[in-house]
Parts: structure tokens; sequence; C-alpha cells
């Protein structure tokens, strides 16, 4: 939803739905915004939303800071079967910050981003789904203690699933010692206990999906200082060779769980009847080769964008072909 225009009304979820059908060549399920222009003062009209074609509400990008509001747009989701997803970080605690609180916001003399920002976000997240019944879904979660509450959650029944990001299971905040800007994202890259922890709650279910938290920018844009260029990085065209890379050829996962992650278990949490191959589904299949090697080159992106800290990175694991609606869309030179 955090686009600009916001994804606030049903006129944006239609104009954003109609220009996806002019040859985007993909589905497009838009989120619609829990707060009327992202401000976190005003909840949106789930109901008018959804008969939009929303498949979610969520603030991404901004976290409501207001917990009544929070509570009241669960309440109004829950009666719309609408799923709520939330970026987890409080708003007091990292405004205007760039990195991970720890030795290297120390060594570069910044103010950090706490890892308590987001785990305090990630209970009362699911402390009120809990008590609302809504349904809940954690986006990018980064820090162990954060996948910790997750686990013990869900334990308690509590209607409550997460995602993380490749970025998120392979790097750390060191990575901003060499790579600046390229490698500031929200959350922030966290510490290799934190990866630890991202790779457990992926091992043990606790973690449902890996998602890609894709946010191009421009050259011109990562190119400020650290402190001023914008945070994310490019992921959709190395999320799945990083994913097998990290974690199939390194033995922590089985292919078949990662697929799942990828898959069946992102359209559940949003209702889709997708990610799965069976008589009469759409024909939406990507065909890979989990063994074939090959280096990252951002120059050979089909994205405009190029912002990733995996550049020159060797993976193993290269998509041959997408298909969308039975149409191949892509084919792998």
């Amino acid at each position: 939803a955090n686009t600009d225009p916001v994804l606030d009304c049903p006129e944006q979820l239609h104009y954003v739905r109609e220009r996806a059908k002019e040859g985007s060549g993909v589905h497009v399920y838009p989120i619609a915004a829990v707060s009327v222009g992202l401000r976190g003062e005003e909840p949106t009209d789930a109901e008018a939303l959804k008969k939009a074609g929303a498949v979610a509400l969520s603030d991404d990008g901004c976290n409501v800071d207001n917990a009544n509001l929070m509570r009241d747009a669960m309440i109004r989701a829950k009666r719309q079967e609408l799923p709520v997803l939330c970026h987890c970080e409080d708003t007091s605690m990292v405004e205007g910050r760039a990195v991970n609180e720890g030795s290297v916001s120390r060594q570069l003399w910044l103010e950090g981003r706490p890892a308590i920002a987001e785990e305090l976000e990630v209970m009362r997240a699911a402390m009120l789904a809990e008590e609302t019944g809504a349904r809940v879904h954690i986006c990018h979660i980064s820090t162990a203690k954060a996948v910790d509450i997750v686990r013990r959650m869900k334990e308690h029944g509590v209607p409550v699933t997460c995602e993380t990001c490749p970025q998120y299971f392979t790097l750390t905040e060191d990575e901003i010692l060499t790579q600046g800007s390229l490698a500031r994202i929200n959350p922030p890259l966290r510490t290799q206990q934190d990866v630890k922890g991202i790779i457990a709650g992926l091992r043990d279910g606790t973690i449902d999906a890996i998602a890609t938290d894709h946010a191009p920018h421009s050259a011109e844009e990562k190119a400020r200082p650290l402190t001023r260029a914008p945070s994310g990085m490019v992921g959709l065209e190395t999320s799945l060779a990083v994913t097998l890379t990290a974690l199939y050829h390194t033995g922590k996962m089985e292919l078949t769980e990662i697929v799942r992650r990828m898959t069946v278990n992102p359209a559940s949490i949003l209702g889709l009847s997708k990610g799965r191959l069976a008589l009469g589904n759409d024909a939406d299949i990507v065909i890979f080769d989990p063994n074939e090697e090959w280096t990252v080159d951002p120059e050979q992106f089909a994205s405009k964008g190029r912002n990733t800290p995996f550049a020159g990175w060797k993976v193993k694991g290269r998509v041959k072909y997408t298909i969308v609606g039975g149409t191949v869309i892509y084919e792998a030179p």
C-alpha cells in the first residue's frame, strides 16, 4: 500500500488493477492501507477496499503506532476476513536511523535501529491478533527474539504468521561497512545471532514464508550518503537462487520445504487459490534448475532496479522459464 498515491480508497485500487491488465504479464493482487494516507490517524474502509479487490490490509513501510487504531483496524479486517500485514518497528525508536543498533552503528557513530523496536511491535501485533481474532502476518521478520515471540504465540493458537527475506538469513550488519547504502534496508540487517535465529525459525516452521521485500531505487538515490539514501533493495531476481544457495545446498532445508515457503504458504496467507499444481488451477509455473551456477550481475537484471547487495555472488539455482496462465513470459537466455 505504500505507493504514491497511497492505496487507501477503492478508486486507487481500481487504477492499479486496470494498469496491471495492460501487459504486466503477472497477476497483481493489491494490498490496501490500514490507515488513510499511511498516517496512522484514521482507519480506512475495509469493506469498501475488499469489494474493490484488496486481498489484505497493511501500512507496510510504516508502523501503525496508534494501538487503538490498529485494534480497530483488526476488528474491521476480521469482519471482512482480510489478513493484516504488519511492518513492526516502533517509529519513535527508529525514525531517521539507517542501521542496526550495535557494533556497526557504534563504529560509524550513528544512532541505530534497535532490535527491541521490532520485537515490541511483533508482540503487540500478536497480542492484538489473540484479542481480536484477526489474522495477522508479520512482514520481513529480522530478529531471533521476534521469531521466538511468534513461535510462542503460535503454540498458544494465536492466528499469527510471519515471513522473512533472503537478506535476513544470509547477511549481517557488517555489510554496511563494505557496501554502504546498498545494504541499507528496513528493518536493518542484524547480527550473526539473528541470522541463526531466522534460519532456526525457517527450519522448524515458525517462519511461514520467504518473501523478497523488493524495493527498487535508482543508482542516484543509492549513491547518496548512508544517512540520506533510501532504504531497500531489489529482491525478485535473486530470491530463489540466494535461498537455494544458503538453505538447500547447505543441507539446512529440503527443497520441497523451500518451495512451499515461496508458493503454497504465501498464497494461503493471502487467501489465494494459487501456488499449487493441480487440475483446474491456473498454469502459473516456474521451472528452475536447482544446481546451475551463475554470478549475480545487476546489469543483467530484467528489472529497472539494480540496487542489490548480492552483486558478484556466486549462486546455485537458476530460473529457466516463468509461465503465467499457461503463457511463457520469461525464458532464460
